[in-house]
């Protein structure tokens, strides 16, 4: 397990978030999935906090597992990610524009996000050693 630090924290918040399609339409293939994913690193840049870990399609959807610090809200971070890639992937293929002629974007209004989190056998054990290291810091292993 990998803990993220910042000023004043250290955290693992990991995301599993789902995005469809607007209308559940089939619209990724493997030609704009690549390109999604292209649009991903230049996402990287626009929030340099949010680190994308993983990111899979199927033809009406995608997952993504994401880090987001805690002081990030998760649906400004979703929001961001679908105006910046939808407004692109429309501008890149035809039949987008075309499926989507009258909407604003390629996603629907909705997602799906759970939390990933270590079980309660770990934190159990992380708790139980607290103070049984020299260096002061016990190390949560998986």
């Amino acid at each position: 397990m990998r803990l993220r630090k910042q000023a004043h924290c250290a955290y693992r918040c990991e995301y599993h978030i789902v995005l469809t399609s607007k209308y559940r339409r089939k619209i990724f293939n493997e030609g704009s999935f690549a390109y999604l994913r292209e649009l991903i690193t230049s996402f990287h840049e626009m929030l340099p906090e949010v680190e994308i870990l993983e990111v899979n399609h199927d033809i009406d959807h995608i997952h993504m597992l994401l880090s987001i610090p805690p002081k990030m809200r998760v649906s400004d971070v979703v929001r961001t990610f679908k105006s910046h890639t939808g407004r692109l992937m429309k501008r890149r293929f035809d039949y987008m524009r075309k499926v989507y002629w009258g909407a604003d974007g390629i996603w629907s209004d909705g997602y799906f996000v759970s939390t990933v989190g270590v079980d309660e056998a770990i934190i159990r054990r992380y708790i139980e050693h607290q103070g049984k290291e020299d260096s002061g810091q016990a190390q949560l292993e998986i």
